[in-house]
């Protein structure tokens, strides 16, 4: 069953309705989920599972897993309870008064030999006898520091001293142990400046090597590199948790390391905002997707802070509409718990390092109820920043060269589109391509999974049904992602690196290599350049191959679209260099909104169809993808030599004007064979915008 607010006050909250009251009450519906799941008060926070295969614990004897599991479950629920507990000390919940029940839990999973302990640091490194191994329950020390900190007088000031001192030298273990040498550096910080703003011994060098290294994964834009990539870790880890240890620890003992930390939260948030589309709604893009509106919580650590820059209007108002999002699904939860999913249970998206407790994690975004009930973040009239501007521009983009993201905030129908840079994934890791290297991802069309299903017969499409070519086999197709068959090898290749070259006149180049492995010069794999740019609706590609052998075939696919019901739809439009092809789709998503999706094709590309799929689409079991197809026979030509693209979406079901459908009015060609080749390639739109695609230079300025 869905959340549904009680207290709505829409002047206000005027997009949303949301105050700090709904928020209380979504927090208390998420807990009563979980407590209707413990069966007796000495029961761990340990919730249903449906699957078995993906998250741990990965067997029944696997002890140490279980124990990670009994960490993380009341760990990150804690999130959730913390900020309740301090506004209510007395919330009971399915006959549990929680202050008791989280007192007594946090207690017992310290202390050793107890049925429900998590393992001390000391005992798991005996038992794994591996002096370099890092444990899952430093994760979740971090978070339960937060949390005391949060419900200090309600739990941690209970504790007699001899408790403290227990649940101090459990701390202490991890605080100063192995940790993993990218985000994970942040809760040795937080377990170390926990325990020394609570008088404690902490090795203050330890410390500072710490926080020296996360600084140093800082690339600018107020964004911090996580291993290779780039994503909402940054957002929910560094800057939240920085914030809270200047608070602790640094501001008083680290200033000017402290004074970076707020600089760049406050950098993040000149632009943060824009992440997010006009409904508040979060992209599905990244690894840990079953997190949520965790990416959130950036907001409230940014207000945290001695001279914070985050506007509260907006800042409520965007984490109110991601709230809503998740928990104003009725799919969002299983036998009262979050799924292990985006929107409902999607094991495409699942990693082995988490459990059926691992959603909790976007407790984090309820941590914004520590701040008091006149804090500004709760006071301040909902506001939809540049969304709001009456003379706005159509398309706002956000270009940030240090994270290599593009962001486009598109005001005709309100959605957000993110476009990524230095991405490095293993050649087989699909998944890390899924997640990262997505031409697009879009706030209301989360990315599908693949290789996607069987062909739609063309007779189901009623009008013009030759556009809908049947020749190429179901599973070789990506939503928004080129797939190639090398048919020399007779082997798919999919892109999973991406070069970022950045934006020159409104066009964002990049590069995308095939199956890129550091043990092949680049000029045997074969590549794609990038260029691309928004319209009011979605984006226009123009596309070059880089092929070093032939024959090959290329496929393209849209975003996935949900199907409960789909209407298709062929159109046809002459250019003065052939026939351009639309495919339009019209139906609805599983909570019954209404969605059109429309993908158009020019010169470069020979066939344009609909392809189906099961279970690869996070909103509905059933789903389309259409999908283009391009071929180079060959050994040594240059047919064709530009692809050019379009996927734009509405949320209604309002037909596209034919000059959304077919937007270019003329393409001028430098190369007289008119192929796109060489040279610059001038695209003239419609509207009387005009865009030159030009790929030169790019070799020397492509960065990972």
């Amino acid at each position: 069953m869905k959340f549904e607010p009680k207290t709505l006050d829409y002047d206000l909250s005027p997009y949303t309705g949301l105050t700090r009251e709904s928020w209380i009450e979504a927090g208390t519906y998420l807990m009563e989920g979980i407590f209707r799941n413990i069966r007796n008060f000495e029961d761990p926070v340990v919730m249903p599972r449906q699957d078995t295969k993906v998250t741990y614990p990965h067997s029944a004897d696997a002890v140490w897993e279980q124990k990670a599991e009994y960490f993380e479950g009341l760990a990150r629920s804690f999130f959730i309870a913390a900020p309740l507990i301090h506004d209510n000390p007395d919330l009971t919940v399915c006959g549990y008064r929680i202050r008791d029940y989280y007192k007594a839990h946090v207690l017992r999973a310290c202390t050793k030999g107890d049925p429900v302990s998590v393992g001390r640091y000391e005992e798991l490194q005996e038992i794994s006898q591996d002096g370099e191994r890092t444990f899952q329950q430093t994760v979740e020390t971090c978070a339960l520091v937060i949390c005391l900190w949060v419900s200090r007088e309600e739990i941690w000031d209970t504790y007699t001293k001899a408790e403290k001192d227990l649940i101090a030298e459990f701390l202490t273990g991890y605080a100063h142990g192995n940790t993993v040498p990218q985000n994970w550096r942040l809760f040795n910080m937080l377990d170390m400046a926990f325990l020394h703003m609570e008088g404690y011994p902490v090795d203050e060098e330890i410390m500072t090597e710490h926080a020296k290294a996360i600084l140093n994964y800082y690339a600018g834009d107020g964004w911090y590199r996580d291993g290779h990539s780039f994503d909402y870790y940054s957002c929910w880890a560094f800057q939240v948790y920085a914030p809270i240890w200047n608070l602790w620890y640094g501001y008083a003992h680290a200033p000017l390391l402290a004074a970076k930390f707020e600089a760049y939260s406050n950098k993040l948030m000149e632009t943060y905002a824009d992440f997010f589309d006009r409904d508040g709604f979060t992209n599905m893009w990244g690894r840990s997707n079953i997190y949520r509106n965790a990416a959130t919580s950036a907001f409230d650590g940014n207000l945290l802070l001695q001279s914070p820059t985050a506007d509260p209007g907006l800042a409520r108002r965007i984490c109110s509409g991601s709230l809503l999002q998740f928990l104003g699904r009725d799919d969002f939860l299983y036998q009262g718990v979050p799924t292990l999913g985006f929107y409902g249970q999607f094991m495409p998206l699942v990693q082995g390092y988490s459990c059926a407790e691992s959603p909790f994690w976007l407790g984090k975004a309820f941590l914004c109820l520590h701040l008091a009930a006149d804090h500004p973040f709760w006071t301040a009239r909902e506001n939809n920043g540049s969304w709001e501007e009456p003379d706005g521009q159509q398309v706002k983009q956000t270009v940030l060269d240090g994270p290599a993201l593009c962001v486009t905030n598109h005001r005709a129908n309100g959605s957000t589109v993110l476009r990524t840079g230095k991405v490095v994934k293993a050649p087989g890791d699909i998944h890390g391509m899924w997640n990262y290297s997505k031409l697009c991802y879009h706030t209301k069309y989360p990315w599908e999974a693949g290789p996607v299903g069987a062909d739609v017969p063309a007779a189901v499409v009623t009008k013009t049904p030759a556009l809908f070519a049947q020749t190429v086999p179901a599973g070789r197709v990506e939503s928004q992602q080129y797939v190639l068959l090398d048919k020399t090898s007779g082997q798919y290749e999919r892109c999973n690196v991406t070069f970022w070259n950045g934006v020159r006149d409104g066009v964002l180049y990049r590069r995308q290599f095939f199956d890129y492995s550091l043990q092949k010069e680049c000029h045997w794999m074969h590549a794609m350049d990038l260029a691309d740019f928004p319209v009011p609706y979605g984006i226009l590609r123009a596309d070059r191959p880089r092929l070093y052998r032939r024959p090959v075939e290329l496929t393209l696919g849209s975003y996935g679209f949900p199907d409960n019901g789909t209407e298709m739809i062929g159109r046809e439009c002459e250019t003065g260099d052939g026939t351009a092809k639309a495919v339009i789709l019209k139906g609805r998503d599983s909570q019954g909104r209404a969605k059109q999706l429309a993908m158009t094709v020019y010169g470069g590309w020979t066939e344009l169809w609909v392809t189906a799929s099961r279970g690869t689409n996070p909103d509905s079991a059933k789903s389309l993808i259409v999908c283009a197809k391009g071929a180079w026979q060959k050994r040594y030509g240059c047919r064709p030599g530009l692809l050019i693209s379009q996927v734009i979406t509405k949320e209604s079901h309002e037909d596209f004007t034919p000059d959304e459908l077919f937007p270019i009015a003329a393409v001028a060609y430098t190369d007289p064979d008119c192929l796109g080749i060489y040279g610059p390639v001038t695209i003239t739109l419609k509207s009387g915008e005009k865009k030159v695609i030009d790929f030169e230079g790019i070799e020397g300025q492509l960065l990972l």
